[in-house]
């Protein structure tokens, strides 16, 4: 047989886990938004205004001028020495720098934590609904996740405690939390804290919004309160830039080492360029300056779309909350109508959004969407809301005489 006679090459037998990777809905509905004239309510991006470029066009002219060879080459694991130190001296409890690993933006986070608290057929524990990038992070190690009932103040403390089992840890994001933009009450975190300490349950703390509050801070973090208990995963994509893809974890020595490994493994190391990039932007208190500028827009943005839903859907049976900071809130459409269904037709009238149900870890409320209020400007927030009304109206279900 000629070499151009064989039959063409098989065989290929993909792992398990594999199985278990989904495409992203929000990755593939920002697709959907390339369309000239969409008004996407859709992808968790930051607005582009907010992106520092002339603090970092400086801090690139220093970088490379003072440290450029130790920039541009390969660099340890934990990350750079004084980015790690900036980040324990920014945070709320004593933090010592060795227990800081930067990483790969705050989503490889996720996938370390998966990679080493995970086995197959562990159970999790997720707030109902859920970041839909965790359970991503997590589903190809197999686990049972059990999402734990939840309200406005988050997670219901008393079904924690009735859940707990042989849970390998809680995820939350207490804070304007993804998709539903709710945050949770001090009260809640004292009892959550509670609960976790007198059942031994390990909390995996995320917390990318925390900086973005509007009229006040949110409550102290949980690992603040338990942080021999819990891992805490931060980013720097919020308050600078996400294509910096820079994030970090503090996490106990119980379980920091086998992180570092799993990092080593991964990526070798975070970018250094990056690093040192962020070390020179945080010079002198430039955040301080800086994320206060985010915060007033992205709450003029939030108070925009809330008028914007008060005047387009006060005749429909249509419900939202009024986030206190970050960057969503959350929809529950009219008894009888499923989000992922009127999303075409939202498309048609050059609107877009998520379907809320992608971010359950066990049953779906399809009658949900997640808006995103901070890319688009005012006026196509207002132009987005009543087309997303005019559809829901144009969609309503028939009800019998």
């Amino acid at each position: 047989m000629k070499r151009d006679d064989l039959p063409p090459a098989t065989g290929w037998t993909l792992a398990r886990r594999a199985e278990r990777m989904n495409p992203s809905v929000i990755r593939d509905l920002l697709k959907v938004t390339e369309r000239p004239g969409i008004i996407s309510f859709g992808g968790g991006l930051p607005s582009p205004r907010t992106f520092p470029v002339a603090a970092f066009a400086e801090a690139c002219e220093r970088v490379l001028r003072d440290d450029g060879p130790g920039a541009l080459q390969y660099a340890s694991s934990e990350g750079y020495g004084p980015l790690r130190e900036a980040i324990a001296a920014r945070l709320p409890w004593k933090v010592d720098p060795s227990q800081v690993l930067v990483t790969t933006g705050s989503q490889q986070g996720l996938d370390l934590v998966a990679k080493v608290m995970i086995d197959t057929g562990s159970r999790v524990l997720v707030e109902t609904p859920t970041y839909l990038g965790a359970l991503q992070a997590f589903a190809p190690m197999e686990p049972e996740a059990v999402g734990v009932a939840s309200d406005g103040e988050g997670i219901d403390v008393a079904d924690v405690a009735r859940q707990r089992g042989d849970a390998r840890f809680l995820y939350v994001l207490p804070n304007f939390q993804n998709p539903t933009g709710r945050t949770m009450s001090e009260t809640r975190r004292q009892a959550l804290v509670h609960v976790a300490r007198a059942t031994a349950l390990p909390i995996v703390e995320d917390n990318p919004y925390g900086d973005l509050w509007f009229d006040a801070p949110p409550p102290a973090p949980l690992t603040a309160r338990n942080p021999e208990g819990s891992i805490y995963l931060g980013s720097f994509s919020k308050v600078l830039a996400p294509g910096l893809r820079l994030g970090y974890i503090v996490a106990p020595a119980a379980v920091a080492p086998k992180l570092l490994q799993a990092k080593q493994a991964a990526d070798l190391h975070s970018p250094s360029f990056n690093q040192r990039l962020v070390v020179e932007v945080l010079r002198d208190g430039f955040l301080d300056r800086h994320v206060p500028t985010i915060r007033a827009l992205y709450k003029a943005q939030r108070d925009a779309m809330l008028a914007a839903l008060q005047r387009e859907m006060q005749d429909l049976d249509v419900r939202w909350n009024a986030p206190d900071g970050g960057m969503f809130l959350w929809v529950r459409l009219p008894a009888g109508m499923d989000a992922m269904a009127l999303l075409p037709k939202a498309v048609e009238r050059n609107v877009a959004y998520v379907p809320g149900s992608a971010f359950y870890a066990g049953e779906a409320d399809h009658r949900t969407l997640r808006l995103s209020f901070v890319t688009a400007s005012q006026e196509q927030i207002a132009t987005g809301i009543a087309a997303l009304a005019t559809t829901i109206r144009e969609n309503l279900p028939v009800r019998p005489c």
